[in-house]
């Protein structure tokens, strides 16, 4: 019973670390992406674009694939979207939200 029990808390462990890395890499690659082809469309940078949302209301926007229109109505000037960002950028938006009480480096 002991070896079952420790099996499964590693197990569940090792899930969890496994899936805060996933998240990660897309919050890096979310930050990436508005740095290199939205910032300038936008005006302004990510802190202020991830803080355009609260984290609940980034969820419903991505939820309810959204994502595209609400971020040309942030940033009308960008010429160039590509689907592909969409759950890069919710995940970087969602991380530093308004109301997370975190900032991006950026």
């Amino acid at each position: 019973m002991k070896t079952l029990t420790k099996l499964a808390l590693t197990g569940l462990f090792g899930f969890a670390l496994m899936t805060t890395t996933v998240n990660a890499d897309l919050i890096n690659k979310g930050q990436k992406i508005f740095g290199k082809k939205l910032k300038g469309a936008c005006g302004f940078g990510g802190a202020k674009f991830a803080a355009s949302f609260k984290q609940k209301e980034w969820e419903a926007i991505y939820r309810a694939g959204t994502m595209e229109t609400e971020i040309k109505k942030l940033c009308p000037n960008i010429q160039n979207w590509e689907k592909k960002w969409e759950k890069a950028l919710y995940e970087f938006g969602y991380e530093y939200g308004k109301d997370s009480g975190n900032e991006p480096s950026c």
